[in-house]
């Protein structure tokens, strides 16, 4: 059986659950990293040397970083569905799932720790005003390619929605000023309606 450890709060967990539950594989999840350690533990670190969450071992094959997990099991267990198989349009999955990690996860590291996990005192407010405003600039670019789409790449959801959609659905809920993004917004309910979105995603911050 596929598992997977990492803690239900981490959004690089929630991505990797959310492709699990959309492709409906049977898993077991272990707690792991924040509160519930083993992540500095001998044997966790022979997985990934890094100490971080999510490692998965699928049937001996063990694999780390999220998207890539992402990757990997939509490969294999969804090709042709949650992984395009035409290569050009798997290649602009990967090309938003790759702006997600590479270009998006430093702002969003900024306001999302500063606001939710930071004590008001010692909050770089500075640093949350810049980053949301670097944000709203690069929120308006995904805004922009969801024009006239129902999802990333056109009417059909895939691997391409849910990293950005992971990242987008915290922007979304933290206390930051926001652009109007209408095709974002009306992207947003649309995975708001998938039950895997609700119960990986759509939990409380902290």
């Amino acid at each position: 059986m596929l598992k997977l450890w990492g803690r239900d709060n981490s959004i690089n967990v929630q991505k990797a659950m959310w492709t699990i539950a959309e492709l409906a594989l049977p898993h077991e999840r272990i707690d792991a990293g924040g509160k519930f350690g083993l992540v500095g533990e001998a044997w966790f670190l022979k997985m990934n040397p890094n100490g971080r969450v999510p490692v998965i071992d699928d049937d001996g094959y063990v694999l780390y970083e999220s998207n890539a997990i992402c990757r990997y099991l939509a490969a294999r267990y969804g090709l042709g569905g949650l992984c395009p198989s035409d290569w050009r349009e798997r290649g602009l999955a990967e090309q938003w799932m790759d702006w997600q990690q590479t270009t998006l996860n430093g702002p969003m590291t900024t306001v999302f720790l500063n606001l939710i996990r930071t004590e008001p005192a010692k909050r770089d407010m500075a640093a949350v005003t810049a980053a949301g405003e670097e944000l709203g600039r690069l929120f308006g670019q995904l805004d922009r390619q969801l024009a006239g789409r129902d999802y990333v790449l056109g009417k059909r959801f895939s691997m391409a929605d849910i990293p950005v959609g992971a990242a987008a659905s915290r922007w979304q809920r933290l206390d930051l000023t926001r652009p109007s993004l209408p095709s974002l917004e009306a992207w947003l309910e649309r995975l708001g309606a998938r039950p895997a979105f609700q119960r990986h995603v759509r939990i409380a911050l902290t």
